[in-house]
């Protein structure tokens, strides 16, 4: 059986997904951007402002479904520029303490020419 996570503290989908699927025990999380869910607007700054926002959202639908970034074992990372790698990982380090696996790519664009987009999949 599946079940949809939906939470209002990180940005509704903008398009035909859910924010996130419960399956056997884990938790499959749509990529997340840096949009700040009060307002619906992008997070102005840089690489390091946009992950930040992004972290906050990605951890919003950790704990609606009832885990944590602890308990994330893989995510997949997504730049618009492979140059903003290391204040990247600056920021992913400070919430993805447990190391999870990971991906990370660049990609030639991302949705509303965001600068970074970040998907989970954890244990509940």
């Amino acid at each position: 059986m599946l079940t949809k996570v939906s939470t209002t503290k990180a940005p509704a989908a903008i398009g035909p997904y859910s924010q996130g699927i419960i399956a056997n025990g884990m938790l499959f999380a749509s990529g997340q951007i840096p949009i700040v869910p009060e307002t619906g607007e992008i997070t102005e700054g840089d690489i390091t402002e946009q992950a930040k926002q992004v972290m906050l959202n990605v951890g919003e639908i950790l704990k609606e479904a009832g885990t944590t970034y602890e308990n994330v074992v893989k995510t997949t990372c997504f730049l618009a520029d492979m140059a903003d790698f290391a204040a990247f990982n600056s920021v992913y380090e400070a919430y993805f303490t447990g190391k999870p696996a990971r991906s990370c790519v660049a990609v030639k664009q991302l949705p509303k020419n965001v600068l970074c987009e970040v998907e989970v999949i954890a244990v509940l």
